[in-house]
Protein backbone atom coordinates (compact mmCIF):
# COMPACT_ATOMS: atom_id res chain seq x y z
CA UNK A 1 0.00 0.00 0.00
CA UNK A 2 1.06 3.58 -0.94
CA UNK A 3 2.05 6.09 1.38
CA UNK A 4 0.92 9.50 1.16
CA UNK A 5 1.74 13.03 2.52
CA UNK A 6 -1.29 15.07 3.28
CA UNK A 7 -0.68 18.96 2.12
CA UNK A 8 -2.47 21.13 4.14
CA UNK A 9 -3.10 25.05 2.63
CA UNK A 10 -4.74 27.44 3.94
CA UNK A 11 -6.07 30.78 1.75
CA UNK A 12 -7.06 33.95 2.94
CA UNK A 13 -9.33 35.56 1.57
CA UNK A 14 -10.29 31.91 -0.11
CA UNK A 15 -12.20 31.16 -2.89
CA UNK A 16 -13.13 28.71 -5.75
CA UNK A 17 -11.19 30.08 -8.13
CA UNK A 18 -7.69 30.01 -5.46
CA UNK A 19 -8.57 26.42 -4.85
CA UNK A 20 -9.10 25.33 -8.15
CA UNK A 21 -5.76 26.94 -9.73
CA UNK A 22 -3.69 25.39 -6.50
CA UNK A 23 -5.06 22.29 -6.93
CA UNK A 24 -4.30 22.43 -11.09
CA UNK A 25 -0.33 23.93 -10.23
CA UNK A 26 0.10 21.19 -7.65
CA UNK A 27 -1.38 18.33 -9.94
CA UNK A 28 1.57 19.35 -12.64
CA UNK A 29 3.53 18.71 -9.44
CA UNK A 30 2.62 15.52 -9.44
CA UNK A 31 -0.20 15.68 -6.95
CA UNK A 32 -2.72 12.80 -7.35
CA UNK A 33 -5.83 14.12 -4.83
CA UNK A 34 -7.76 17.59 -3.56
CA UNK A 35 -10.41 17.58 -1.45
CA UNK A 36 -11.81 21.44 -1.34
CA UNK A 37 -13.16 23.16 1.61
CA UNK A 38 -14.35 26.94 2.50
CA UNK A 39 -10.70 27.43 4.21
CA UNK A 40 -8.96 26.02 1.31
CA UNK A 41 -7.40 22.41 0.08
CA UNK A 42 -5.69 19.64 1.14
CA UNK A 43 -3.46 18.11 -1.30
CA UNK A 44 -2.04 14.41 -1.56
CA UNK A 45 0.58 13.01 -2.94
CA UNK A 46 2.70 9.68 -2.75
CA UNK A 47 5.25 10.35 -0.39
CA UNK A 48 8.17 9.77 -2.35
CA UNK A 49 7.46 12.11 -4.66
CA UNK A 50 6.91 14.55 -1.95
CA UNK A 51 8.99 18.14 -1.99
CA UNK A 52 9.22 20.95 0.31
CA UNK A 53 10.83 22.76 -2.94
CA UNK A 54 8.15 21.91 -5.08
CA UNK A 55 5.13 23.32 -2.88
CA UNK A 56 7.63 26.95 -2.51
CA UNK A 57 7.81 26.89 -6.46
CA UNK A 58 4.06 26.70 -6.57
CA UNK A 59 3.50 28.82 -3.99
CA UNK A 60 5.57 31.36 -5.87
CA UNK A 61 3.81 31.26 -8.64
CA UNK A 62 0.82 31.55 -7.43
CA UNK A 63 -0.70 34.60 -8.97
CA UNK A 64 -3.44 35.41 -6.48
CA UNK A 65 -2.93 38.18 -4.30
CA UNK A 66 -3.72 35.64 -1.31
CA UNK A 67 -1.99 34.37 1.85
CA UNK A 68 -1.63 30.82 1.97
CA UNK A 69 -0.06 28.80 4.86
CA UNK A 70 0.68 25.28 4.40
CA UNK A 71 1.19 22.38 6.79
CA UNK A 72 2.44 18.52 5.60
CA UNK A 73 1.36 15.38 7.37
CA UNK A 74 2.80 11.83 6.63
CA UNK A 75 -0.21 9.22 5.70
CA UNK A 76 0.52 5.96 6.44
CA UNK A 77 -0.29 3.23 3.38
CA UNK A 78 -3.68 2.03 3.70
CA UNK A 79 -6.94 0.08 2.04
CA UNK A 80 -7.84 3.41 0.20
CA UNK A 81 -10.79 1.39 -0.66
CA UNK A 82 -11.35 1.10 3.02
CA UNK A 83 -11.18 4.76 3.40
CA UNK A 84 -13.50 5.79 0.81
CA UNK A 85 -16.10 3.26 2.26
CA UNK A 86 -16.02 4.41 5.76
CA UNK A 87 -15.56 8.15 5.27
CA UNK A 88 -16.95 9.25 1.81
CA UNK A 89 -18.28 7.00 -0.45
CA UNK A 90 -21.80 5.80 0.20
CA UNK A 91 -24.33 4.01 -2.89
CA UNK A 92 -26.03 7.21 -4.58
CA UNK A 93 -28.85 6.84 -6.82
CA UNK A 94 -29.29 9.56 -9.66
CA UNK A 95 -32.29 10.40 -11.29
CA UNK A 96 -34.49 7.53 -10.13
CA UNK A 97 -32.43 5.38 -12.89
CA UNK A 98 -28.60 5.20 -12.74
CA UNK A 99 -27.08 3.06 -9.02
CA UNK A 100 -23.78 4.37 -8.31
CA UNK A 101 -21.32 2.18 -5.94
CA UNK A 102 -18.40 0.54 -5.12
CA UNK A 103 -17.23 -3.12 -5.71
CA UNK A 104 -17.05 -3.26 -2.08
CA UNK A 105 -20.31 -2.55 -1.34
CA UNK A 106 -23.06 -5.46 -0.25
CA UNK A 107 -26.53 -3.37 -0.15
CA UNK A 108 -27.19 -1.62 -3.46
CA UNK A 109 -30.52 -0.60 -4.63
CA UNK A 110 -31.68 -1.60 -8.47
CA UNK A 111 -31.79 0.44 -10.82
CA UNK A 112 -32.07 0.48 -14.43
CA UNK A 113 -27.87 1.76 -14.95
CA UNK A 114 -25.89 0.06 -12.01
CA UNK A 115 -22.20 1.77 -12.28
CA UNK A 116 -19.39 0.32 -10.37
CA UNK A 117 -17.09 2.86 -9.30
CA UNK A 118 -13.67 2.21 -7.18
CA UNK A 119 -12.54 5.52 -6.50
CA UNK A 120 -9.68 5.15 -4.92
CA UNK A 121 -8.21 8.44 -4.77
CA UNK A 122 -9.22 9.66 -8.07
CA UNK A 123 -12.15 12.55 -8.32
CA UNK A 124 -16.25 11.58 -10.04
CA UNK A 125 -17.69 9.07 -7.45
CA UNK A 126 -21.77 10.80 -8.39
CA UNK A 127 -22.12 12.44 -5.11
CA UNK A 128 -20.28 15.70 -6.14
CA UNK A 129 -22.81 18.24 -7.28
CA UNK A 130 -21.02 18.90 -10.89
CA UNK A 131 -21.30 14.72 -11.18
CA UNK A 132 -24.86 14.59 -10.60
CA UNK A 133 -25.67 17.24 -12.95
CA UNK A 134 -24.00 16.03 -15.78
CA UNK A 135 -25.13 12.27 -14.88
CA UNK A 136 -28.86 13.81 -14.91
CA UNK A 137 -28.34 15.05 -18.19
CA UNK A 138 -26.71 11.81 -19.46
CA UNK A 139 -29.58 10.03 -18.42
CA UNK A 140 -32.38 12.39 -20.27
CA UNK A 141 -30.17 12.69 -23.60
CA UNK A 142 -30.33 9.84 -26.91
CA UNK A 143 -26.96 8.95 -26.69
CA UNK A 144 -27.79 5.47 -28.67
CA UNK A 145 -25.49 5.26 -31.66
CA UNK A 146 -24.14 8.69 -31.01
CA UNK A 147 -20.61 9.39 -30.47
CA UNK A 148 -18.99 11.22 -27.01
CA UNK A 149 -16.00 12.50 -26.03
CA UNK A 150 -15.28 12.45 -21.98
CA UNK A 151 -12.78 15.49 -21.01
CA UNK A 152 -11.20 15.44 -17.41
CA UNK A 153 -13.19 12.00 -17.02
CA UNK A 154 -12.09 11.02 -13.34
CA UNK A 155 -13.21 8.23 -12.52
CA UNK A 156 -14.32 7.51 -15.62
CA UNK A 157 -18.33 7.35 -14.56
CA UNK A 158 -19.05 9.86 -16.89
CA UNK A 159 -17.95 7.82 -20.10
CA UNK A 160 -19.69 4.61 -18.44
CA UNK A 161 -22.64 5.89 -18.14
CA UNK A 162 -22.77 7.05 -21.78
CA UNK A 163 -21.51 3.91 -23.01
CA UNK A 164 -24.38 2.26 -20.80
CA UNK A 165 -26.54 4.34 -22.74
CA UNK A 166 -25.68 3.26 -26.52
CA UNK A 167 -23.59 5.83 -26.68
CA UNK A 168 -20.57 4.51 -29.20
CA UNK A 169 -17.58 4.95 -30.18
CA UNK A 170 -16.79 6.93 -26.44
CA UNK A 171 -13.16 8.37 -25.75
CA UNK A 172 -12.26 9.92 -22.70
CA UNK A 173 -9.25 11.85 -20.97
CA UNK A 174 -7.59 12.25 -18.39
CA UNK A 175 -4.47 14.48 -17.64
CA UNK A 176 -3.16 12.45 -13.97
CA UNK A 177 -2.07 9.44 -14.83
CA UNK A 178 -2.99 8.11 -11.47
CA UNK A 179 -6.64 9.02 -12.22
CA UNK A 180 -6.14 7.69 -15.78
CA UNK A 181 -4.40 4.40 -14.09
CA UNK A 182 -8.11 4.21 -11.90
CA UNK A 183 -10.83 5.19 -14.84
CA UNK A 184 -8.85 1.97 -16.72
CA UNK A 185 -9.75 0.40 -13.89
CA UNK A 186 -13.36 1.31 -13.34
CA UNK A 187 -13.96 0.69 -17.16
CA UNK A 188 -12.95 -2.89 -16.96
CA UNK A 189 -15.03 -3.00 -13.56
CA UNK A 190 -18.11 -2.28 -15.54
CA UNK A 191 -17.29 -4.48 -18.53
CA UNK A 192 -17.44 -1.45 -20.94
CA UNK A 193 -13.54 -2.01 -22.91
CA UNK A 194 -14.65 0.03 -25.81
CA UNK A 195 -14.22 3.11 -24.30
CA UNK A 196 -10.90 4.78 -25.55
CA UNK A 197 -9.03 5.73 -22.33
CA UNK A 198 -6.12 8.56 -23.53
CA UNK A 199 -3.94 10.37 -20.64
CA UNK A 200 -3.59 13.89 -21.87
CA UNK A 201 -5.14 17.30 -21.97
CA UNK A 202 -7.15 19.20 -24.61
CA UNK A 203 -4.22 19.07 -27.01
CA UNK A 204 -5.55 15.10 -27.78
CA UNK A 205 -8.84 16.11 -29.14
CA UNK A 206 -7.62 16.89 -32.79
CA UNK A 207 -6.63 12.96 -33.01
CA UNK A 208 -10.13 12.43 -32.18
CA UNK A 209 -12.82 12.34 -34.83
CA UNK A 210 -15.81 15.01 -33.96
CA UNK A 211 -18.24 13.84 -31.19
CA UNK A 212 -22.04 14.43 -31.36
CA UNK A 213 -21.51 15.11 -27.58
CA UNK A 214 -18.78 15.96 -25.33
CA UNK A 215 -18.68 16.68 -21.60
CA UNK A 216 -16.29 18.63 -19.71
CA UNK A 217 -16.38 18.53 -15.65
CA UNK A 218 -13.33 20.04 -14.77
CA UNK A 219 -13.04 23.87 -13.50
CA UNK A 220 -14.26 27.21 -14.85
CA UNK A 221 -9.93 28.33 -15.80
CA UNK A 222 -9.54 25.01 -17.74
CA UNK A 223 -13.03 25.47 -19.30
CA UNK A 224 -12.34 29.02 -20.85
CA UNK A 225 -9.05 28.41 -22.07
CA UNK A 226 -10.08 25.52 -23.39
CA UNK A 227 -13.29 25.96 -25.04
CA UNK A 228 -11.97 26.51 -28.19
CA UNK A 229 -10.97 23.19 -28.63
CA UNK A 230 -14.13 21.40 -26.99
CA UNK A 231 -15.83 23.45 -30.26
CA UNK A 232 -13.32 21.90 -32.55
CA UNK A 233 -14.05 18.63 -31.37
CA UNK A 234 -17.99 18.80 -31.98
CA UNK A 235 -19.78 18.04 -35.00
CA UNK A 236 -22.42 20.63 -36.80
CA UNK A 237 -25.26 20.04 -34.34
CA UNK A 238 -23.48 18.36 -31.48
CA UNK A 239 -23.95 19.08 -27.60
CA UNK A 240 -21.50 19.94 -24.97
CA UNK A 241 -22.19 19.83 -21.23
CA UNK A 242 -19.78 22.10 -18.96
CA UNK A 243 -19.61 22.03 -15.15
CA UNK A 244 -16.83 22.19 -12.91
CA UNK A 245 -18.22 25.69 -12.13
CA UNK A 246 -20.46 27.94 -9.76
CA UNK A 247 -23.55 29.36 -11.19
CA UNK A 248 -22.26 33.01 -10.76
CA UNK A 249 -19.40 31.91 -13.32
CA UNK A 250 -22.30 31.09 -15.92
CA UNK A 251 -22.46 33.88 -17.89
CA UNK A 252 -18.79 33.92 -18.15
CA UNK A 253 -18.61 30.42 -19.50
CA UNK A 254 -21.60 31.44 -21.93
CA UNK A 255 -19.55 34.64 -23.50
CA UNK A 256 -16.56 32.37 -23.82
CA UNK A 257 -18.33 29.60 -25.87
CA UNK A 258 -19.94 32.32 -27.73
CA UNK A 259 -16.74 33.72 -29.66
CA UNK A 260 -15.83 30.08 -29.68
CA UNK A 261 -19.50 29.53 -31.70
CA UNK A 262 -21.51 27.83 -29.58
CA UNK A 263 -25.05 28.91 -28.61
CA UNK A 264 -26.25 28.02 -24.80
CA UNK A 265 -29.03 26.17 -24.69
CA UNK A 266 -29.79 25.24 -21.26
CA UNK A 267 -28.23 26.12 -17.60
CA UNK A 268 -28.76 23.64 -14.62
CA UNK A 269 -27.76 23.85 -10.92
CA UNK A 270 -27.43 22.05 -7.59
CA UNK A 271 -25.60 23.81 -4.15
CA UNK A 272 -24.45 26.56 -6.18
CA UNK A 273 -22.57 24.47 -8.20
CA UNK A 274 -23.68 24.83 -12.29
CA UNK A 275 -23.98 22.43 -15.72
CA UNK A 276 -24.37 24.69 -18.97
CA UNK A 277 -25.68 22.67 -22.10
CA UNK A 278 -24.95 24.15 -25.34
CA UNK A 279 -25.02 23.49 -28.90
CA UNK A 280 -22.89 23.81 -31.96
CA UNK A 281 -24.87 25.16 -34.56
CA UNK A 282 -25.67 22.66 -37.60
CA UNK A 283 -24.02 24.73 -40.65
CA UNK A 284 -21.29 25.54 -38.33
Amino acid sequence: MNDYYALRLDVEPCSADATDLLAYMLGEAGYESFVPDERGLTAYVRAEAYSDDAVRSVLADFPFEAMVTTSAEFVEGRDWNAEWERNYFRPIVVGDRCVVHSSFHTDVPAAEYDIVIDPKMAFGTGHHATTSLILTRLLDLDLNDRSLIDVGTGTGILAILAAMRGAVPVSAIEIDRFAWENACENIRLNSHPEIAMLCGDASLLPALAPADVVVANINRNVILADIGSYASAMKPGATILLSGFYTADCSMVEEAARVAGLEPCARYSRDDWACVELRKPADA
